[in-house]
């Protein structure tokens, strides 16, 4: 109870009052309190921003931007994009984890968010402790192509081939760590041999170098695999996910078509700083349910090769821990280091 109604109730006893009337009086101070106090807003009162740690245009981008584009309109506030690629997604990833905890900074995180741990041996913050898990918003794979032109038809004679040649297949990769270098690196380790990584700076000059015969084989994205692969410039053995995809229903998984057991997945999911409200949490959460059973997030499902999830949060943050730990041991076995 505040000063001045003590005050108030003790000067009104000394007068003589009666106690039912000094406690109708001290009810009707604390209503009248109560009446006077803001009432807490209803987030979003503001724009929302989702920082995307890689530069626009390529496959998180899109992700975001259709996110992005879904949850403005259940959140009634717009939603922005800002891109801050840099030193592997750990310049745009540290923007969000010393954000204010407020809902008003997001992170689309990626792969990476579980690989690179196990990358640096010191990072700027704590995947975990330093973010609060919304929701896992899709789940994706990558495809195993080569050049049409190849003698290499099927996983078994990617694999036999390997074999006959040991360290003389590569395989190009969008960077240590990426996705497609730990697909490539996880199939060396299941079928015991020995392929060359390659990296490049992104997927592009990669599929160049596979389309002018330099390197043997990609294990890379849908969205920059799948136009190339319909025109016949590109042949595609299998995709690497555990399950056969809509995307590509022609294609076997690399564990049917001679690598049982193998299974390479990415991810994006949302994040927001670390003691963000869990009502904020879960408002988010709530709107990417949503979202993903849009139009937009069925024909990106398409287009990207996406397994739509929409998560709740306990459900992202356990997943990303199983990713960090299948992942740890992979590099710590290969030898894979950031130069």
């Amino acid at each position: 109870m505040a000063i001045g109604k003590i005050i108030s109730r003790d000067r009104a006893a000394r007068r003589g009052w009666p106690r039912s009337a000094v406690l109708v009086s001290s009810a009707l101070l604390a209503v009248a309190g109560l009446s006077a106090a803001p009432a807490r807003a209803e987030y979003p009162e503001k724009i929302v921003k989702i920082v995307v740690p890689f530069a626009a245009g390529g496959g998180t981008d899109i992700v975001a931007r259709t996110t992005a584009q879904e949850i403005q309109t259940d959140l009634g506030k717009p939603v922005i994009i800002e891109n801050k690629p840099g030193a592997g997604t750990i310049v745009g990833t540290q923007t969000v984890a010393t954000s204010e905890p407020d809902g008003y900074s997001l992170l689309l995180a990626t792969f990476a968010h579980a690989v690179n741990p196990s990358l640096y041996n010191k990072l700027p913050f704590d995947p975990h402790k330093d973010f609060a898990a919304v929701s896992l918003i899709a789940r994706s794979f990558n495809v195993v192509v080569v050049n049409p032109t190849s003698k290499i038809n099927s996983i078994s004679d990617l694999i036999a081939e390997a074999k006959a040649r040991p360290g003389k297949l590569n395989f190009g990769t969008f960077g240590i760590g990426t996705s497609a270098h730990l697909a490539g690196e996880l199939f060396n380790a299941m079928a015991n041999v020995k392929m060359t990584a390659v990296p490049y700076k992104g997927a592009a000059p990669a599929i160049s170098d596979l389309l002018g015969g330099q390197i043997d084989v990609m294990f890379t994205t849908v969205a920059s695999a799948a136009s190339l692969v319909a025109a016949g410039q590109l042949r595609a053995l299998a995709v690497t996910s555990a399950e056969r995809s809509a995307a590509f229903p022609q294609l076997p998984t690399v564990s049917e078509a001679g690598l049982p057991g193998y299974a390479a997945e990415s991810w994006y999911g949302l994040y927001a700083p670390a003691k963000t409200p869990a009502p904020v949490i879960a408002r988010l959460a709530q709107a990417i349910a949503k979202a993903i059973r849009s139009g937009a997030f069925k024909q990106l499902s398409t287009n990207e090769g996406l397994i739509m999830v929409g998560s709740a949060p306990e459900e992202l943050d356990r997943y990303v821990r199983q990713e960090e730990e299948r992942w740890r041991k992979l590099v710590k076995d290969a030898n894979i280091e950031v130069q």
